[in-house]
């Protein structure tokens, strides 16, 4: 298991990060994507932290509140010291039927932040996310809400999941103007079937030095090579959940590639599509959740996998994003100072 600094910070984190969305899950959403008690959640934890694993990835929404208690409780239970692990949480979403009670306004933040140390069962959080951009209150209230909680020993560092590069840099640029405490991370959708993401938020990520914690790294279970083109697989979330959206056409085809280059190394399809994202220099951190065990220590099993050039350029070839304005323009007219 290999450590890199979350951002601009000193702050070091594993390159594979546990996530707990599978954890308490009992009806809806949270019931089709999860549904694991206390002593599965003890063993997981357990089998992560036994393979390095020092970051672990919550949300106050994540079943309703109770991924953060059993995540809390197996911290105890298992005796971890408290500087051994790094617990980042997240808020926005919901948690009540109030009109107040979601958003990233100063009252939701202030409110929630308590609610999840108390689940938590900690006195501090050492990574606090905004899980979502929120239209209705303005950054600058977000930000100095944040602040706050730093100040106050709440919470150590600051990230932010799911937002547009163009709201990630003036969030910076307020920070950074106001003196406020720094925007470190960024938590998003990234795959070889999705790679959306390069075209605006990677270059803004590699410009600011935010880091970037990929969650669904193997498209809700698609990239694990178990389903057909037709979406057929002896079990699976996607029957029942299909999330993230996927070009499947790209993904089938990278998976094709992918069962060759697994088969040759004896891993698995799934360990290959997490080692494509380990060699990419933005990543920081892929979010790695599961059922099983035996799923957990497949997919922490990808950091022992080294990819070579050539079969990094194979699985570029397919899936390499379609080039769009402005992207084709800018390289168009980078070539006029390629010579200064």
């Amino acid at each position: 298991m290999r450590y890199r600094r979350l951002g601009p910070s000193g702050l070091f984190v594993s390159e594979l990060c546990l996530g707990t969305m599978t954890f308490g899950g009992s009806e809806g959403m949270w019931g089709q994507i999860g549904q694991l008690g206390q002593a599965e959640v003890d063993s997981l934890v357990g089998t992560a932290l036994e393979a390095g694993i020092n970051f672990i990835d919550t949300a106050n929404v994540y079943a309703g509140g109770e991924s953060e208690r059993l995540l809390g409780r197996a911290l105890k239970n298992l005796a971890v010291p408290r500087e051994e692990v790094i617990v980042a949480t997240k808020v926005m979403g919901p948690m009540g039927e109030g009109v107040n009670a979601r958003g990233a306004s100063r009252h939701h933040i202030m409110d929630q932040c308590k609610a999840s140390l108390t689940r938590l069962g900690l006195d501090h959080i050492d990574l606090y996310q905004i899980h979502g951009f929120d239209p209705a209150t303005p950054v600058l209230e977000t930000l100095e809400a944040l602040d706050t909680l730093v100040r106050q020993g709440h919470v150590r560092y600051l990230g932010l999941s799911n937002w547009a590069a163009w709201q990630i840099v003036r969030a910076v640029g307020i920070a950074e103007a106001r003196w406020l405490a720094p925007i470190l991370s960024l938590q998003a959708y990234y795959t070889l079937a999705g790679r959306d993401l390069e075209r605006e938020i990677v270059p803004m990520l590699k410009e600011t030095g935010i880091g970037l914690m990929v969650w669904s790294p193997l498209a809700g279970g698609l990239l694990s090579g178990k389903y057909d083109r037709e979406g057929k697989a002896a079990d699976g979330r996607r029957a029942s959940f299909d999330f993230p959206p996927v070009d499947k056409d790209r993904a089938h085809d990278a998976i094709e590639a992918m069962r060759g280059m697994a088969e040759a190394r004896g891993a698995s399809v799934a360990q290959i599509a997490l080692a494509w994202l380990l060699h990419q220099e933005v990543v920081t951190s892929v979010i790695i959740g599961a059922k099983r065990a035996d799923q957990l220590t497949d997919n922490i099993g990808a950091t022992q996998v080294e990819l070579s050039e050539d079969e990094l350029a194979r699985l570029d070839a397919v899936t390499r994003l379609p080039a769009e304005y402005p992207g084709w323009m800018l390289e168009r007219q980078a070539e006029y100072r390629s010579q200064s």
